[in-house]
């Protein structure tokens, strides 16, 4: 999926940048309020990981206006304001999960996988498609009981599949969950990872939509 995060902080801000896309996911770096605004309305996102103290305003004043436009994507509050007053202003204003500093980075990606499988409808911590069962949380997925080990850039394609079983995925959309801004797309790249799942998960498990896009079937 494609991440959008906003935090000032250099060292976190670099921490967490790494370690969610060492799991295969774009990732987007904001360090204040006017380009995350901006990245917002240039891209689609899956989450926001979203700092409350910015330098140039309030993340608060930033989720309001997203959800004031109508942006449904999920929200993690990343901050060190750990008052029960500060959680409730920010969940109150949209947010889906809040999460206070230091946090351990391997619990932010348990937060983010839960909210994202919760907004895509699929609160369930394991899918079955067929012969196949998809772990999320875990990262693990088995063909027919067997282990099937998977690279962060297939687990970035799969998730981007199975976020909506049966509904068509476009080639666009697939893209923008392993490119983060300034990475150069390469034009075969979507296509090089479905042919390799297939290749690991069944010829027949990957749906070519032609002139459209990709369907894996539903769960």
């Amino acid at each position: 999926m494609r991440v959008l995060l906003v935090e000032d902080d250099e060292t976190l801000g670099d921490a967490v940048r790494a370690h969610v896309a060492a799991a295969g996911h774009a990732v987007d770096w904001m360090k204040g309020v006017a380009d995350a605004e901006l990245a917002a309305r240039t891209a689609s996102y899956s989450l926001v990981l979203l700092d409350l103290r910015l330098p140039d305003g309030s993340g608060i004043a930033l989720l309001k206006g997203l959800r004031a436009r109508g942006v449904t994507t999920p929200v993690i509050i990343l901050t060190a304001h750990d008052q029960i007053s500060d959680r409730i202003e920010g969940l109150n204003s949209g947010a889906d999960d809040y999460l206070v500093k230091p946090f351990h980075l391997d619990e932010l990606t348990a937060r983010m996988l839960a909210v994202a499988r919760r907004y895509a409808g699929q609160a369930r911590p394991v899918i079955v498609i067929g012969a196949l069962t998809i772990h999320p949380a875990d990262r693990a997925v088995q063909l027919s009981g067997a282990d099937i080990v998977l690279s962060s850039r297939e687990w970035a394609v799969l998730d981007a599949l199975v976020a909506r079983p049966g509904a068509i995925i476009s080639k666009q959309q697939i893209e923008e969950a392993l490119y983060a801004f300034g990475q150069e797309v390469e034009s075969n790249t979507v296509e090089v990872y479905v042919s390799r799942l297939r290749k690991k998960l069944g010829k027949d498990i990957v749906e070519t939509v032609r002139g459209i896009g990709y369907r894996m079937g539903k769960a």
